[in-house]
């Protein structure tokens, strides 16, 4: 493909040939092969400018830079503003923009964005579409599983996805969409069919610093959607009609305490689901709680918008079970358990609340819960209060340490109580040991939140990723499959 087809639509200056083949592109100078074009971001660790030499050396035939480097070897260059956006814009032109080639739906929030996706690909498998998942959890070509790293893929990474799904005959793809990935603009040159709001929350300050900032970098994902597209925000958070100010997208609402285009309420809730009415419709679901109403109408209005007729939509979301490591259950000894990815304040109190309203009144509520390492430090005291205050007994351990001190973390967290909570709250922190005295200090009828790391399969420290499963220790200390 010649080099001028990939930067078509970008805001350029070209030093050199723009004829140049160009067989491969690359932002990682060790993955530069001949024939490649290399594109030189500037990071928050390293800055790609300061490979251009290497990749060259290694056969790069042209680069892509914000600005030219001192002495620059021999190739042709592309001079842009933003190589980041760069990057997805010529990703999008170089696989033939696969986004284009199917209907693409994103969505973004502080929560609900896996259950969410997870969820609508699993409805859009059910009624026999072709259909793709970008997720946290996991990423699939219907039903070929692929690893996930990050929330949002890099720009070429999605593209790659989106040209194997394409080719595979996906007719949609269902894709969390971050809020890093909008600022990076690892979505640049993607074209949405669909965009969905679910609220937004305290999270990410380590990244965004402020909740303005945050919240403009959600608000960007709609800024830039077609006049093609829908947009479906939740009007119960107060930033829902925020996010759809400047859209050119065509607006539509959900909500379960105001009026709102799919309007939804809870008649009735129990552990293994609740009756929710969605217009004047019910519809009995097995996902649990009022978060999870929310979902289900974002995952209703998607399917409808989406060109799913209402009463097949109706249908499919009483098939629809828990995505993994939301709310899922676990159950021994006569103690219910429950493991939920609830790593933010509001998440956290959204699974408190759930359960207390669902408990009877005999039963103690035991929460195990850790803060994550290496991000945002001003929700740990936060984490730590509502946890006490919505438990009868709490156990604060570690989460994912990455590479901070889990005392440290802990000590964060413990700044959130004062001496009377705790000197009612046990400390532990290896998590395995953690979660075995949870077992041990329940009852028979007692529930045990395990949260923060939901469906991982690791724990993170210092660096080294070791297996480690909330679901498996929960089973091995309840009896379960023994």
């Amino acid at each position: 493909m010649k080099l001028k087809d990939i930067i078509k639509g970008i805001d350029a200056q070209v030093q050199g040939s723009a004829e140049v083949e160009v067989k491969d592109l690359q932002f990682d100078s060790r993955r530069v092969s001949q024939g490649t074009l290399f594109v030189a971001q500037p990071g928050t660790q390293v800055d790609g400018h300061d490979y251009i030499a290497k990749a060259v050396e290694a056969g790069a035939v042209a680069v892509i830079c914000q600005h030219l480097p001192k002495d620059a070897p021999e190739a042709t260059y592309v001079v842009v503003p933003d190589s980041s956006e760069a990057l997805g814009l010529a990703a999008a032109n170089f696989y033939g923009h696969p986004s284009r080639r199917l209907k693409l739906v994103g969505i973004t929030g502080t929560n609900g964005k896996t259950t969410t996706v997870t969820l609508l690909h699993r409805l859009f498998r059910h009624l026999g579409r072709h259909a793709g998942l970008i997720s946290t959890i996991v990423n699939k070509i219907d039903e070929e599983e692929l690893p996930a790293g990050h929330t949002t893929p890099d720009a070429l990474e999605l593209n790659q996805l989106l040209c194997r799904m394409v080719e595979a005959g996906c007719e949609y793809c269902f894709m969390e969409v971050s809020s890093h990935a909008v600022v990076q603009r690892r979505i640049a040159g993607l074209e949405f069919a669909g965009a969905l709001f679910s609220n937004i929350t305290h999270d990410h300050l380590d990244f965004h610093k402020t909740m303005q900032a945050y919240i403009a970098a959600k608000k960007g994902f709609f800024d830039t959607l077609p006049a093609s597209a829908w947009a479906l925000v939740n009007v119960d958070d107060k930033n829902g009609r925020v996010m759809v100010q400047n859209t050119r997208a065509a607006v539509k609402t959900y909500a379960l305490r105001q009026a709102a285009d799919f309007h939804g309420k809870i008649i009735e809730e129990g552990f293994d689901g609740m009756l929710l009415g969605i217009g004047n419709d019910e519809v009995w679901c097995r996902l649990v709680g009022r978060f999870n109403a929310y979902n289900l109408l974002a995952i209703y209005g998607a399917a409808v918008l989406s060109g799913v007729p209402q009463a097949e939509a109706l249908r499919q979301l009483s098939l629809l079970e828990p995505a993994p490591g939301r709310f899922q259950y676990v159950s021994g000894r006569g103690i219910t358990a429950i493991v939920d990815y609830a790593h933010t304040p509001d998440a956290l109190q959204n699974v408190l609340d759930t359960i207390r309203d669902l408990r009877r009144p005999t039963q103690q509520i035991i929460t195990v819960v850790g803060c994550g390492g290496d991000r945002d430090k001003t929700k740990r005291p936060e984490m730590a209060r509502i946890a006490k205050r919505l438990s009868d007994k709490l156990v604060l351990t570690s989460d994912n340490p990455r590479t901070e001190q889990p005392d440290a973390i802990l000590d964060d967290m413990e700044a959130g109580l004062d001496a009377e909570q705790l000197s009612h709250t046990v400390r532990i922190t290896d998590r395995r040991q953690a979660i075995r005295t949870a077992c041990l200090m329940a009852r028979e009828g007692d529930i045990i939140l395990v949260a923060g790391k939901g469906h991982e399969k690791y724990q993170e420290v210092n660096g080294v990723r070791s297996h480690f499963d909330d679901v498996e220790e929960l089973e091995k200390e309840l009896g379960v499959n023994s």
